[in-house]
C-alpha cells in the first residue's frame, strides 16, 4: 500500500445507500480482517471521506455484528495501514486518513506482470458485474434513487486524474447499491478495492476522462428511464474503452516506453 497523505482530495459524493452498504453486517462475522477490509474499501473508494470520524468501537461492533475486540483489532489494522488515526480527548475518536494516489512505478509493474489474456479476462469480468448492476438498477431504482444518482453525477468531478479515478469507481458502486443486490455490492466493493487503482489508470488520459464523464451521465439517464439495455450498453462501452487503454499502455511498457507513451 502506498504511503498515505493527509491532504484531503475532493471526495466521492456517496449516497446513503453506499454508506449503508459499507456498514452492513458481515455474512461470516468474527474476523477482524473482514471488518478492516470493508472499511479500507470504503476509504479507497471515497465513500468514507478524509477527516471523517468513524463510529465508535462499540457502534462498529454492533453494525458489523462482531465482538467488540474484533472491531478494536480491525481499527488497529487500519491504523497500521495509515488509513485511520485515533485521537484522544473530548473530541477524539478514529478519523479517516485518505490514501495518496497510487505510485506510477508500482502500477506499471503490476500492469507488466499481468498477461494480456489476464487483463482481457479481468475487463470482461468487471464489465459483466457492472452491466449486471446497471440492469438491476434500471429495474429496481425508485424516482428518489434516480434523483440522488443524478445529483451525484452532477457533483462528480472528472477534470483531473485522481478525482476521475475516485468518481469512476464510486459511480459503479452507486449502481451496485441501486441494484439492491447484496452480492453485487459485495463483489463491486471487492473489485474496486483489488483492481480499482489499475483499472482506472487510464483516467490520466483527458479524452478518456471526458468519455467517462459522458458515460456516467448516459448510464444515469438510462437507469432513470428504466432503459436497462441502454444502461448496460453504456457501461460496456465505457469499460471497453478502459480495457483498450490498459492493453495499449501494457504494450508501450513492454516495448520500453512509459504508461503514457
Amino acid at each position: 500500500m502506498t504511503t498515505p497523505t493527509r491532504a484531503a482530495p475532493t471526495p466521492t459524493r456517496a449516497t446513503p445507500g453506499a454508506r449503508d452498504a459499507v456498514f452492513a453486517q458481515l455474512a461470516d462475522a468474527g474476523r477482524a480482517e473482514q471488518v478492516s477490509r470493508r472499511l479500507a474499501d470504503a476509504i479507497v473508494l471515497g465513500v468514507l471521506g478524509a477527516g471523517e470520524r468513524l463510529p465508535s468501537e462499540a457502534e462498529l461492533a454492533r453494525r458489523f455484528g462482531v465482538a467488540l475486540v474484533t472491531a478494536r483489532e480491525a481499527l488497529g489494522m487500519l491504523r497500521e495501514a495509515g488509513l485511520v488515526e485515533t485521537r484522544r480527548g473530548r473530541d477524539g475518536g478514529s478519523f479517516v486518513v485518505h490514501p495518496g494516489d497510487a505510485d506510477d512505478t508500482l502500477l506499471a509493474a503490476r500492469l507488466r506482470g499481468l498477461a494480456q489474456v489476464e487483463l482481457s479476462d479481468l475487463a470482461v469480468y468487471v464489465t459483466a458485474i457492472a452491466a449486471g448492476c446497471a440492469d438491476r438498477a434500471a429495474e429496481r431504482s425508485t424516482p428518489a434513487d434516480d434523483e440522488r444518482l443524478r445529483a451525484w453525477v452532477v457533483a462528480a468531478d472528472f477534470s483531473g486524474a485522481a478525482s476521475a479515478r475516485r468518481n469512476a469507481g464510486g459511480f459503479l458502486l452507486e449502481l451496485a447499491v441501486l441494484s439492491q443486490s447484496t452480492r453485487l455490492v459485495r463483489e463491486q466493493l471487492r473489485l474496486q478495492a483489488e483492481f480499482g487503482p489499475l483499472l482506472w489508470l487510464g483516467m490520466r488520459d483527458a479524452a478518456l476522462r471526458d468519455t467517462a464523464a459522458a458515460a456516467v451521465r448516459a448510464i444515469a439517464d438510462g437507469v432513470a428511464a428504466r432503459d436497462a439495455a441502454t444502461a448496460r450498453a453504456e457501461v460496456s462501452t465505457l469499460l471497453a474503452g478502459v480495457a483498450r487503454w490498459l492493453l495499449a499502455a501494457k504494450a508501450r511498457i513492454e516495448t520500453g516506453g512509459t504508461i503514457d507513451g
